[in-house]
């Protein structure tokens, strides 16, 4: 025992003088590990999915144990009363899509190409936070662009940001432009008369809500009606026309109406498990037309035998 702690004694009496000859900074040098961050495994990504493919580091939060899970940058773009709003709901339904809402709907955000720019790279980097967002584990990210807000002005550098960045593109439109609207028309007319208790809602969430908002007939003025549907055909054909080199997918609302399987399509393209997709909204105008605009028998006569004849009894609803 006794020759056992006087080995003691000289081990630790040895040790500490090796301590005092290296000093703090060379014992730091000696027990500091550094842990080198393995970057994220793309090898089983196609190499034609590369591009589309990404792992943010947003700098609010830490994305943990899902760092490495692979992120896709999509943007719907879409024009007001096309079901938009209903869509996102929709795809907000999956556990592992955020779409954060109308962004550029306030002007300071789209005032340049600077500020959109900026906006994006908030969104992709998953800093942006919005009651969509599901941070950690996101498997895609978006948001809801509107033509009109900044979109058409500035599709040149839209689509080069698109491009570099892998922002695949969701078109969703209506087809039956006239009852689109009767939509923006009624939506407006609720927008000052904020008919539900004094607020004005865009989207309603009861079939009482639904029937109130429903009441109103709008008078259309048939002398410019053929005009102005043909200036809103244009304007969405230009805008498509010029966005159709980004990687990107077009659906109508009718078709999503009528066919609800269509959304699979939508989850395949972003690349995320097929899961039902549920929607709280509640569709506002479901009667035919006839019975949804004050001078029906006016707007009857100025479309019947022109191109757009076939919106007087075209159906985008399933009662």
């Amino acid at each position: 025992m006794f020759v056992f702690a006087m080995t003691m004694l000289c081990g630790i009496s040895i040790c500490s003088m090796c301590m005092k000859q290296l000093g703090t900074d060379g014992w730091s040098r000696i027990v500091k590990i550094e842990v080198v961050e393995q970057p994220c495994n793309k090898s089983t990504v196609p190499p034609s999915e590369v591009q589309f493919v990404h792992y943010p580091q947003p700098t609010t939060y830490s994305r943990e144990e899902c760092k490495c899970n692979p992120v896709r940058f999509f943007a719907i773009i879409s024009s007001q009363r096309s079901g938009s709003g209903w869509f996102e709901t929709l795809l907000n339904s999956h556990a592992n899509v955020s779409s954060n809402g109308e962004i550029f709907s306030r002007k300071e955000r789209r005032s340049n190409i600077s500020s959109i720019i900026n906006t994006l790279d908030k969104v992709y980097n998953l800093d942006w936070n919005s009651s969509a967002s599901k941070n950690e584990c996101t498997a895609a990210v978006g948001f809801k662009w509107m033509l009109n807000q900044g979109l058409v002005a500035n599709h040149v550098d839209v689509v080069y940001y698109f491009n570099q960045r892998g922002v695949s593109a969701i078109f969703l439109f209506r087809r039956n432009l006239l009852r689109q609207l009767v939509s923006q028309l009624a939506n407006n007319h609720d927008r000052y008369l904020k008919q539900l208790n004094g607020t004005h809602k865009a989207h309603v969430h009861t079939s009482h809500e639904a029937r109130i908002l429903a009441r109103y007939k709008p008078r259309l003025n048939t002398t410019s009606l053929v005009w102005q549907l043909k200036q809103a055909d244009e304007y969405t054909r230009d805008a498509l026309e010029n966005l159709k080199s980004t990687r990107h997918i077009t659906l109508y609302y009718e078709d999503l109406i009528l066919n609800r399987t269509k959304l699979f399509d939508v989850l395949d393209f972003l690349n995320v498990p097929r899961r039902k997709l549920v929607s709280r909204h509640v569709k506002i105008h479901t009667k035919p037309l006839s019975e949804q605009i004050e001078n029906w028998d006016e707007v009857y006569s100025a479309l019947n035998g022109t191109q757009y004849e076939s919106f007087l009894n075209a159906a985008d609803y399933i009662i």
